[in-house]
């Protein structure tokens, strides 16, 4: 289910960046172009934390509940680089 929803959001991203690459191409005045990107730069989030919650909901709960310690380790270690990448501009 999750997948299927994260499928039609992308597909809704990718129609909204062609709608930006025609609007640099039509040299749209540059606010309404950036107000666009950042729309889907929203888009994105929202796609990206639909994933990480599953993520967490299944991989990440699976390893903590598991006597596998590097497994468990390595999920946690994960999690934390996905969230240092995030916060980098």
């Amino acid at each position: 289910m999750m997948h299927e929803d994260a499928l039609r959001r992308l597909k809704n991203i990718e129609g909204h960046v062609r709608g930006i690459e025609r609007m640099i191409e039509s040299e749209s005045y540059c606010i309404d172009v950036l107000r666009q990107i950042q729309a889907v730069q929203s888009a994105l989030n929202r796609v990206s934390k639909l994933i990480l919650d599953e993520h967490l909901h299944s991989c990440l709960i699976t390893a903590v509940r598991g006597e596998n310690i590097e497994e468990r380790e390595r999920v946690l270690k994960e999690i934390g680089d996905v969230f240092e990448t995030a916060t980098k501009v």
